[in-house]
């Protein structure tokens, strides 16, 4: 995407705008890379317009002590090159964050921090009156480019349940005649297209998450998949995630079914030991349970409430148990 060289429209100061974005969840058990959902567990965030350039940063909440104060901080990031890519310039800024996403725990919390500077600059550019409005196919696209993959950050912009895509803008090579979309994806200077569209989730579907007191390292956990995976496990996850599709919208019986997966998680079950017994122990017992993300939060879908049993059992394992609605996308309040 290409953002502008100049910022001839200045937002005076004295501005501020309110954001509330939801958690997400990717993957679901078979659309790796894919598939998110978005879950009512959010982080607000309050920007303030303020003079002589100055940069303001409170925290409070999940990992308040772990994120940086100053002009690393992700909201900061996202926000700035937001405005750029609008053709705008702030005078300083005064960012107040509230957080509950739990970080590092596969709920996609910087896709949430993202999405969040994201919205704010949008929100202060058209209070402001800037020329141009920012739309939900760009939102989707920055906030996918800090990621590197759709799944959560169009979770969060979108809600419900989405379905993304990533395009190369280069050509595809072609090896020993197959195309090799991998070799693609990686090419650090290849500039990626993300596109993702929002399906209304059915009703009756409930989501649980299951989320324990430990981290996880996304960038450790997607080291252990194979660059190579066989093509019958290809094979059984395209099939199974179209059919999550189908009973995410309109069969909420097929869930248990539609939740298999063959291409990632257990590449990384030996990460996250405990999370995988919950998952088989769940799974077991009828509920359609994944590894959340890159984890180590499991997430549930059923049609029905939670066995309790099932919920003690979890919290006996040092889980935290949440049932958490379907959440729409990032607002402002």
């Amino acid at each position: 995407m290409t953002i502008a060289a100049t910022a001839p429209f200045a937002l005076p100061a004295g501005l501020t705008v309110t954001v509330t974005v939801p958690a997400s969840s990717a993957n679901l058990g078979p659309g790796f890379d894919t598939l998110g959902l978005a879950l009512g567990l959010y982080d607000d965030v309050t920007v303030e317009t303020i003079p002589d350039g100055a940069l303001e940063i409170v925290v409070s909440g999940e990992g308040a002590d772990e994120v940086p104060d100053d002009d690393r901080h992700l909201v900061v990031v996202a926000l700035r090159r937001t405005l750029a890519h609008l053709g705008v310039a702030a005078p300083g800024l005064r960012l107040t964050c509230v957080n509950r996403i739990p970080h590092s725990r596969g709920l996609g919390s910087s896709a949430a921090a993202a999405v969040a500077g994201i919205a704010a600059a949008a929100a202060l550019a058209a209070d402001a009156g800037a020329p141009r409005a920012l739309t939900s196919d760009e939102m989707v696209q920055l906030a996918s480019e800090f990621e590197g993959h759709p799944d959560n950050a169009s979770a969060s912009v979108l809600g419900g349940a989405v379905v993304s895509w990533t395009v190369p803008a280069v050509p595809v090579p072609d090896v020993a005649g197959y195309r090799d979309h991998a070799a693609a994806s990686a090419a650090p200077s290849a500039p990626l297209h993300y596109g993702a569209r929002r399906v209304d989730v059915h009703p009756d579907v409930r989501a649980y998450a299951f989320v324990p007191d430990v981290q996880s390292s996304t960038s450790v956990t997607r080291g252990m998949l194979p660059r190579l995976v066989p093509h019958a496990d290809a094979a059984f996850n395209a099939s199974r995630a179209a059919l999550m599709v189908l009973a995410l919208t309109a069969h909420p019986d097929l869930l248990l079914d539609a939740t298999e997966d063959r291409l990632h998680q257990r590449y990384r079950a030996a990460s996250m030991k405990q999370s995988f017994a919950l998952v088989e122990r769940l799974r077991a017992a009828g509920v359609a349970a994944a590894i959340s993300g890159a984890g180590p939060t499991v997430l549930a879908l059923t049609p029905q409430p939670l066995a309790p049993r099932l919920a003690d059992a979890a919290v006996e394992a040092g889980f935290t148990v949440r049932e958490l609605p379907i959440a729409d996308g990032v607002a402002r309040i």
